[in-house]
């Protein structure tokens, strides 16, 4: 691989990948929308360079950059917190963008395509979420990523592109969206306030950011055309455990308040990749613990990735 495309470039995988490909010498062209606040994110590497266009642009942009890429890293989405991520309409707007963005690596040479999946294509599992664990979305968003992994491996093939499509649990890092449980957990300790949560029973698997980017680097390169692929550390443990991680390395003593909130509708309750295909394919292993990514990001990163947030 010697040149690369990214949406999504701004947020905690998307940066990570960014910076996976430059200490791997890729050429970056990062696709954004313009006027983002986010867009200071975008690593500064004489590698990198920016389009600026969003979304809904991607259908009209041409290839005048006089370079033929190599892959094509669709992250971009819309509408993945809150009550969007059961607005249906906004959703199936997301999948155009997909079949967008395949013709678009298309114009620009590329020879791959890796799409970016979710968790929520499954709903809710108890057991340990394979390639082929059966999918059974309940959101919206769940339900678009779904057909956007079916719809855009059937076009990529059609124009003559590998296709690969990776569902990524849960990640965290930094530049992740400040309402995460991690981020919103984080500045309430370093800021005297007592958290809130529910009982914490959740089996959950956690993956740093540079791991989950340098997982995608490495599929781009080695994956395997047609395969989807689940992402995550390949370990779980109750998230009670994970926050408390979190208070003893920002608030040793801190109180949580584990136990104050009630589990939501449709709560998930246990959540683990398993990470074979991934490691077959690649060679891939996670490096980062939990509490080493928790360390790197307070200590290295400390209040300036939650001042950028809150900006955002």
């Amino acid at each position: 691989m010697k040149r690369a495309i990214i949406t999504g470039a701004t947020g905690a995988v998307g940066t990570a990948l960014a910076l996976e490909l430059v200490r791997q010498g890729v050429e970056v062209l990062v696709l954004s929308r313009k006027g983002s606040r986010r867009n200071d994110n975008i690593p500064a590497d004489p590698l990198i360079s920016v389009a600026f266009c969003s979304l809904e642009e991607m259908e009209e942009l041409q290839n005048i950059t006089g370079k033929d890429y190599d892959v094509f890293y669709h992250l971009a989405w819309m509408g993945t917190t809150g009550e969007e991520r059961n607005d249906f309409e906004l959703q199936n707007r997301n999948v155009k963008y997909a079949l967008d963005a395949v013709a678009l690596a298309r114009r620009f040479g590329c020879h791959s395509f890796v799409g970016i999946g979710s968790q929520a294509e499954y709903g809710r599992k108890e057991e340990d979420l394979l390639p082929d664990t059966p999918a059974a979305p309940e959101t919206a968003y769940g339900m678009a990523k779904l057909c956007a992994g079916q719809m855009t491996r059937a076009c990529a093939h059609q124009l003559g592109m590998r296709h690969l499509w990776v569902r990524i649990l849960s990640v965290y890092g930094p530049y992740d969206q400040n309402g995460s449980m991690i981020m919103s957990t984080i500045e309430k300790l370093r800021s005297g306030r007592t958290p809130e949560f529910t009982r914490g029973e959740q089996m959950w698997d956690y993956l740093y950011s540079l791991d989950a980017g340098r997982a995608l680097y490495l599929l781009g390169e080695k994956g395997v055309d047609g395969k989807t692929y689940v992402l995550g550390s390949g370990s779980a443990r109750p998230l009670r455990e994970y926050m408390e991680v979190i208070r003893d390395i920002c608030a040793p003593g801190a109180a949580l308040g584990i136990g104050a909130l009630p589990y939501g509708r449709n709560q998930v309750m246990y959540l683990k990749a398993d990470i074979s295909e991934v490691r077959k394919d690649t060679g891939w292993m996670p490096e980062v613990t939990f509490e080493e990514g928790i360390r790197n990001l307070v200590l290295t990163w400390g209040w300036k990735v939650g001042r950028k947030l809150r900006e955002d």
